[in-house]
């Protein structure tokens, strides 16, 4: 259940049930910045969604493609030929977590080589909550307008044992009122007990969220979503690119510092990496097809993960890149 991983600057402990995980560098105290490689790979598997959300930042509909099983095997082997840490795979894929017809091969691939999967759903099937929580150590849901879609899909795999399911909802202007909803609810549906958290995602300005119009949350109202979480006791997280908002949110708070303790700003290229379909590496999955990002660093063909494309020269300049701006996104104003 506890994977280890030890070396003079670089420890970590992670629980493959519960997720937790803790790393420290030379001392206990001590906090490495830069991971050796990645630990999180976020890895997408289908571009195949019927959902066509109007915020939806890859695009995506009905006509896409799918990372194949052989690809996926090659690609996973060729990062832990010289990746000693990854412990996780964060799966990009539809609503339905069924486009990609290899998926629970993937998932099962994962397993045999000890890495944990995990990925975002909207609307599943029993049979697919079944394959879900036999496989995977956390599953998120997308709140998109149909709420009972996503809190049914919650009920499914929370009443199946799963304990780390979360609700994803988008944060934005045109999506406030939305939250406050599934706030409440989480109080009072039934389907919501066994839900784990609810995780606030930062608007990004691509794909059709342009072509929508939709428009950032202000701080005060941001500072209302995070407020009510709190007086209604109700868990609650946020992307990494969120973690300023967060922290601004619960400054005046006498536990603040507790709360600070569980937030880490953008960890992309410092301990997580993006793969898209093709198998190409970005530093996350906003970056791609942004400047010096229009084409990713090739895995399959590379000689050593590790040299070629955790210490790439372009991830490194994007690494320093975020660390000079204090670890928030050198690439979107959020």
């Amino acid at each position: 259940m506890i994977r280890k991983y030890r070396s003079p600057e670089y420890n970590y402990n992670f629980n493959t049930k519960t997720g937790f995980f803790v790393k420290w560098g030379k001392t206990l105290e001590e906090d490495p910045i830069v991971s050796p490689a990645n630990e999180i790979a976020d890895i997408e598997v289908s571009t195949v969604c019927n959902q066509k959300c109007p915020w939806c930042y890859k695009s995506n509909t009905s006509d896409g493609k799918h990372m194949s099983l052989d690809t996926f095997k090659k690609l996973l082997d060729k990062i832990l030929e010289s990746n000693k840490v990854l412990t996780q795979i964060a799966f990009g894929s539809g609503a339905t977590a069924e486009e990609n017809p290899d998926m629970w091969k993937i998932m099962e691939y994962c397993r045999e080589n000890g890495i944990i999967p995990n990925i975002t759903v909207a609307d599943i099937s029993n049979e697919t909550a079944d394959k879900l929580v036999k496989y995977c150590g956390a599953v998120a849901v997308s709140r998109y307008f149909n709420k009972n879609k996503c809190y049914d899909s919650v009920q499914k795999l929370s009443s199946r044992g799963l304990k780390q399911v979360n609700i994803h909802h988008l944060i934005c202007t045109e999506t406030y009122e939305s939250a406050i909803e599934t706030i409440n609810d989480i109080k009072t549906d039934e389907r919501l007990k066994g839900l784990n958290a609810i995780v606030f995602l930062s608007l990004k300005q691509k794909g059709r969220a342009v072509q929508s119009g939709y428009t950032q949350l202000s701080q005060d109202k941001y500072n209302d979503l995070v407020n009510l979480c709190f007086e209604k006791k109700i868990g609650f997280g946020s992307d990494s690119c969120g973690a300023h908002k967060v922290r601004y949110a619960i400054k005046d708070r006498s536990d603040k510092e507790s709360i600070e303790q569980m937030i880490e700003n953008c960890e992309s290229s410092l301990s997580s990496l993006y793969f898209n379909v093709d198998a190409e590496v970005f530093p996350c999955s906003f970056t791609e097809g942004t400047k010096d990002w229009e084409k990713g660093i090739d895995v399959l063909g590379c000689d050593n993960f590790v040299n070629n494309v955790w210490n790439n020269s372009r991830l490194v300049e994007f690494r320093n890149s975020l660390l000079n701006k204090c670890r928030n996104c050198p690439v979107y104003e959020i």
